[in-house]
Order: C-alpha cells, then sequence, then structure tokens
C-alpha cells in the first residue's frame, strides 16, 4: 500500500497486507484473534469499542477518569445531531459523515429525539439569518405562525425561522453511560481511573484520547467551548433553538426535567474555565429568546476543551498496531458512530475510506 493515502477524493479502496508492510510497522495487526484496546471512553472510544464487540472483537475499554466521565469532552457537550446546520460553518465532509451518523443514532436509539432543529433571529440581525439560510440545505422557511405551531413557547417571538425537520438532539451523559453498557452486554470490558498509553497494551489500539494524545499529535489543540444548564417550567421547547447573532449565536437544548443547555462559546484557548463574559453572553442570549428564562435557575456552568487538527477536521491515523481516532473538534456527537463504523470496515476487511484516513 502506498503510504501516502489520498485525503480530498473520498474514494474509499481495498488493502492487503503483505509481509513487508507488517515488518516495518506501517499497519496495525488486523487478525481476528488480536485483543483490542480502545482508550477513552468519551464518545468516540465508547461507539468504537461497541461496535468491535459487537463485531467479535475481545474489546477492553479504559478510561482515566472515573465513571461520571467529568474529565471528557463528551461530558460538556450539546449532542446536537446537527448536519444539515451544521453546513454553515463546516466542510461538506463533516455534514456527510453525520449523514451516516444520523442513521446509526436511529437504529441503536430509536427512542432519539428527532424532531429537528429550529433556527430564529429578531428583525436586527436578518442579515446573519439569510446568511445562514444560503449557507444550509434541508430546511424549511416558516412563518411566525409556522414558528408558534413548532414551538407554542415561541409564538409572537419571531417573525420567520429555518426549521430542519431531519435533525435530532441526544442527552449526552444519558447516551454515553447506555453506550458503555451496552458494551458491557456485548462482551466488552471497561476500567475506569485507567490512565493508559498505546505502548502499554497488546494487540490493537484505537487511541481515542482527545487532546491526551498529543504525544502522538502534537499538532492538536484545544478549543474552549463554555455551556451553562437552566431549569425551568416556564418554558417548553421540543427542538433545538438556535438563534443567529453576529457576536454570540446560541442553541437552547431541551433536555430533561425542565432542563435546558446553552451553548456554546468557540474560543482559541485551553483555559478550562468559564469567562464571566461568555456566561452573561450565553445568559443573555436565552433571555433574548424568551424572556421567561431569565427566571430560571442556573443548575451548572462549566467549559470543555475540543480536540481540533489545524484544518478542524477528523482523522483517523494508522500506525504501528494502532489506529488513531481524533480531531472530531466540535462535531463529536455528529460523527462518532460513522467514523467508528469507517474504522470497523478497515479493521475487518482491509478497507480504506481516503476521505478521513491515512498512515503515519
Amino acid at each position: 500500500m502506498n503510504k501516502q493515502t489520498d485525503l480530498v477524493s473520498g474514494q474509499s479502496s481495498a488493502i492487503s497486507l503483505s509481509a513487508s508492510d507488517s515488518e516495518r510497522g506501517q499497519l496495525p495487526d488486523l487478525r481476528k484473534d488480536a485483543p483490542v484496546s480502545v482508550i477513552g471512553a468519551g464518545i468516540a472510544g465508547a461507539w468504537h469499542a461497541l461496535l468491535l464487540a459487537r463485531a467479535g472483537r475481545k474489546v477492553t475499554l479504559y478510561e482515566r477518569g472515573d465513571q461520571a466521565m467529568t474529565q471528557a469532552t463528551s461530558h460538556w457537550a450539546g449532542g446536537m445531531l446537527a448536519p444539515f446546520c451544521e453546513a454553515e460553518a463546516a466542510e461538506p465532509m463533516v455534514s456527510q459523515i453525520g449523514m451516516r451518523s444520523l442513521e446509526m443514532w436511529r437504529k441503536e436509539f430509536p427512542e432519539t429525539k428527532f424532531n429537528g432543529s429550529l433556527v430564529v433571529s429578531h428583525p436586527r440581525d436578518r442579515a446573519d439569518f439569510e446568511r445562514f439560510a444560503k449557507m444550509t440545505t434541508g430546511h424549511q422557511r416558516v412563518d411566525a405562525d409556522g414558528i408558534a405551531a413548532l414551538e407554542p413557547a415561541l409564538a409572537g417571538r419571531f417573525h420567520e425561522g429555518l426549521y430542519f425537520p431531519n435533525e435530532g438532539h441526544v442527552e449526552p451523559r444519558l447516551v454515553l453511560a447506555r453506550l458503555h453498557e451496552r458494551l458491557i452486554e456485548a462482551g466488552g470490558t471497561i476500567h475506569f481511573e485507567s490512565e493508559m498509553t498505546p505502548e502499554e497494551l497488546d494487540g490493537l489500539v484505537v487511541d481515542c484520547r482527545g487532546l491526551a494524545a498529543r504525544d502522538k499529535a502534537p499538532e492538536l489543540r484545544g478549543v474552549k467551548g463554555e455551556m451553562a444548564v437552566i431549569k425551568t417550567a416556564e418554558v417548553t421547547l421540543s427542538r433545538p433553538v438556535r438563534l443567529m447573532h453576529p457576536r454570540w449565536p446560541l442553541y437552547v437544548i431541551p433536555r430533561e426535567n425542565n432542563h435546558f443547555m446553552l451553548g456554546a462559546t468557540t474560543i482559541e484557548s485551553e483555559d478550562e474555565l468559564v469567562m464571566v463574559r461568555s456566561a452573561l453572553e450565553l445568559l443573555s442570549a436565552a433571555y433574548a429568546v424568551h424572556p421567561a428564562f431569565g427566571e430560571a435557575h442556573i443548575v451548572e456552568i462549566g467549559a470543555g476543551l475540543r480536540p481540533a487538527f489545524p484544518d478542524n477536521l477528523p482523522r483517523i491515523a494508522l500506525g504501528n498496531r494502532r489506529v488513531a481516532v481524533n480531531g472530531l473538534y466540535r462535531h463529536g456527537f455528529l460523527m462518532a458512530p460513522a467514523l467508528a463504523e469507517k474504522t470497523l470496515a478497515y479493521v475487518e476487511r482491509g478497507v480504506i475510506d481516503n476521505q478521513v484516513m491515512r498512515c503515519l
């Protein structure tokens, strides 16, 4: 196999391993009886471990944090499954991978809320709204009555919106715990509070450590995303609502028990503390969606660091006994299932998707 893989064409090809390739350590050991270790129990690691275990592999998942996963980026995620909306700022590959992930989320969690998503703006921000409409597809324009029909709580508050009917959302902390449970049901094992490196493990290693993998991928950077969780029974929403704004675009995601997640900033900083300015902007934006949010209780404010490569695109890197999956940036829950499927296709059948895979 040629060591340089075309990352642009997006064409898949089958490969075969020669003895010389294996001896040079260019590609991992893909034997069916080789044990598989997945490092990192966040959303990428959890999906990889589950699919590999269901394929009959002996899988062990290692996580440096405890079972609450409060140290993981996934703990602070929004959980939006919005490939159409993400097309506004992301490369087409993100939406393409995300579309496949939607199908996988539907199959694995039939109860996933696919109520779509709604984009709105105030009249002064009409230019941002129209730009978003031009940059995205898969939406329907709705007027004030249409908004009221979709979200009665927003009746009379916005004149026009974009409704994306095929999008969904999950509650990250709940589905992550369920993925861990299903891995165990599939015969896998999880070790929490167990910080491992690829060199310490035998067999095939799938490295999903995020920023902790900078010993292998020094070009990774952390992009801070701040969020808040509030609680109120005065507002009911059925789907994520995005508010267009030139300075602080916001999404409000409904969660269980009258909770709402407000997110999220995108700051080029590896400081994991929430800034006062960011908190004020998140809460002010929520108030601009509905004044009743001003009377809500603040349940939690926090920040996570999203691992990103310079191009903000994900990568599956193939090396000696190691597959490294990283750089999911702000699209972890959207892309993780389909990326795990691509890794599985490589491990099981030697199929490489040149769109995201490369050799180290």
